[in-house]
C-alpha cells in the first residue's frame, strides 16, 4: 500500500479533488473523487470491509441478543429486545452523524477516514466483549451502546468513501455489490450464531464479532484516504447542532430520499428484529432448533435479494433511473409481507420471505446511489450521510418499542398485525420519493 500523499495531491488527474479542503458547497460531477486515485483492489477491499462491519453488527443484533433473550427469559424475551437495541440505536443515532462531521474535518498523516475506522473497530470490540462478559440486562445494555457506538464510527466512514472515492456513473452497482455483501453477511452471522453451542452465550458474540472486526480492518490497508491539508473553520455550538439537520424545505429531494429510507427500514426491521420469535411462537419450532430455522429463512431472502440487487443496480446504471426501481421494491415488499401474514405453514411463510427478499434486493440496488446523488454538499458528506445514517438507525430505536407494542396486541403474539403494520410502511415508503426532481 502507498501511504497517503502529503500536501496536495495532482491536480492534473482528470475527475480528482487534489484536496477536501478545496471542494465547494455543491456535489462532485459524475467521475470525480477526492483525493488520488484508488487501486484495483479498492473496491474488492471495500466490499470486503462492508461486509465485516454488517457481519459483526448482524450477528449481534439479529441472532446473539434475540437468542439470549429466548434463553434467559422467554417469558420477556420482546421486551427485553426492544430495551436493549432501542437504547444501542439512541446512542448510535447521536454519535454516527457527529462523528460524520469531525471526520470531514480530520486532520491526519492517515487521512480524514481511516482513524475512525480503526478506532471504531478498536471501541466495537470492547463491546463484543462485554455482551459476552454480560451477567444481566443492564451490562448487555451498556455492551451494546458500546458495539453501536464503535461499529457505528466504522460504517459511517465507509459510508463517506463512497461519497468520496466512487464516482457517480459506477455508484448503483458499487451500491448493488455492499447490498449483497450485507444480505451474504447477514446469513453468515445466523449460521454462526446457530452454529454455536447453546450452553456457550458468549461464543454467539466473540466469535462473529472477531470476524467481521478483522474483515473491517482490510480496507484500512487498501486504499490511499484523502489527507486534508488545510484546517477547517471553528466547529461552533451552532455547527454542531447543525450535524442533526438539514432543512426540509431548501433540501426537498434529501428530505424525501431520507424518508423513503426510514419507512422502508421500519418496515423490515421491524419484522427481522422479532423473526425468531416468530418462528417459536407462529411455527412451533422448539428454542433450540430455531435459530437453524432463522438461518434458512434468511438464505431464502437472500436469494430472491442477490439476484434483483444485481438485476436492477445494472437497470439503473444503464437507464440512469432510481425511482421506478423503488416503486417496485416497496410493491414486491408488500406483496411478500402479505403472503407471510396468511402463511398456514413453514413453505407458505418461506415463500413470503422469498418474495420480501426479492423486493429488497430492488431497493439496496439504488438506495444507497439515490442517497449520494441528492446530498446537499461533497464538502461535508461525511455529515450529510450522517444524517443519512439517522434514516436506518432511528428505526433501532422506534422499530423495537413499536413492534413489541403491535405483537403484544389482542392477546399477544400477534404477528398478523405485525405484518399488516410492516405493509403500511413499505408502501408509504415507495410513494415518498414520488417528489424527488433532481432523480429520474
Amino acid at each position: 500500500m502507498s501511504a497517503p500523499t502529503e500536501g496536495h495531491l495532482d491536480d492534473s488527474t482528470d475527475g480528482v479533488i487534489a484536496d477536501p479542503a478545496a471542494v465547494d458547497h455543491a456535489p462532485l460531477a459524475a467521475d470525480q473523487i477526492i483525493g488520488q486515485p484508488q487501486r484495483f483492489m479498492f473496491l474488492p477491499l471495500f466490499v470486503v470491509a462492508w461486509f465485516g462491519v454488517n457481519l459483526a453488527v448482524s450477528a449481534i443484533l439479529g441472532a446473539a441478543i434475540p437468542k439470549a433473550m429466548l434463553f434467559l427469559d422467554e417469558a420477556n424475551k420482546e421486551n427485553n429486545t426492544a430495551l436493549i437495541t432501542s437504547i444501542g440505536g439512541v446512542a448510535v443515532m447521536i454519535i454516527t452523524p457527529l462523528f460524520g462531521r469531525l471526520s470531514d474535518r480530520t486532520m491526519s498523516r492517515w487521512g480524514m477516514r481511516k482513524p475512525w475506522m480503526l478506532v471504531g473497530v478498536a471501541i466495537g470490540m470492547v463491546g463484543v466483549v462485554a455482551l459476552a462478559l454480560a451477567p444481566s440486562i443492564p451490562i448487555m445494555v451498556v455492551g451494546w451502546v458500546i458495539v453501536q457506538v464503535g461499529f457505528g464510527a466504522t460504517a459511517m466512514a465507509q459510508h463517506a468513501l463512497l461519497a468520496d472515492q466512487i464516482p457517480t456513473r459506477i455508484r448503483a452497482r458499487v451500491a448493488a455489490s455492499v447490498g449483497v455483501a450485507s444480505g451474504v453477511a447477514t446469513i453468515v452471522a445466523s449460521a454462526i450464531v446457530a452454529s454455536l453451542p447453546n450452553d456457550q452465550r458468549h461464543l454467539w458474540f466473540l466469535v462473529p464479532g472477531t470476524i467481521g472486526a478483522l474483515l473491517a480492518l482490510v480496507l484500512v490497508v487498501g486504499y490511499s484516504d484523502a489527507v486534508r491539508t488545510e484546517p477547517a473553520e471553528p466547529f461552533t455550538v451552532r455547527e454542531v447542532l447543525s450535524t442533526y439537520w438539514l432543512d426540509p424545505i431548501r433540501y426537498r429531494d434529501f428530505f424525501w430520499a431520507w424518508a423513503c429510507r426510514f419507512l422502508v427500514t421500519m418496515s423490515i426491521f421491524t419484522v427481522s428484529l422479532f423473526l425468531l420469535f416468530l418462528i417459536v411462537d407462529v411455527l412451533q419450532v422448539p428454542k433450540e432448533e430455531a435459530s437453524g430455522i432463522l438461518t434458512l429463512a434468511l438464505s431464502i431472502f437472500f436469494v430472491g435479494n442477490i439476484v434483483s440487487t444485481v438485476l436492477f443496480g445494472w437497470v439503473s446504471d444503464r437507464t440512469k433511473r432510481r425511482k421506478p426501481i423503488i416503486w417496485a421494491s416497496c410493491f414486491i415488499s408488500a406483496i411478500g409481507l402479505l403472503v407471510c401474514m396468511f402463511a398456514g405453514d413453514q413453505t407458505q411463510f418461506l415463500v413470503g420471505i422469498a418474495i420480501i427478499g426479492a423486493g429488497q434486493g430492488a431497493y439496496i440496488s439504488v438506495d444507497v446511489a439515490m442517497m449520494t446523488e441528492v446530498l446537499p454538499s461533497a464538502k461535508e458528506a461525511g455529515k450529510d450521510l450522517g444524517i443519512v445514517s439517522l434514516s436506518y438507525q432511528l428505526p433501532q430505536v422506534i422499530g423495537p418499542i413499536a413492534g413489541a407494542f403491535v405483537v403484544g396486541t389482542a392477546g399477544g403474539q400477534n404477528y398478523t398485525a405485525l405484518f399488516g403494520y410492516a405493509m403500511v410502511l413499505s408502501i408509504l415508503g415507495g410513494l415518498a420519493v414520488l417528489p424527488i426532481k433532481a432523480v429520474r
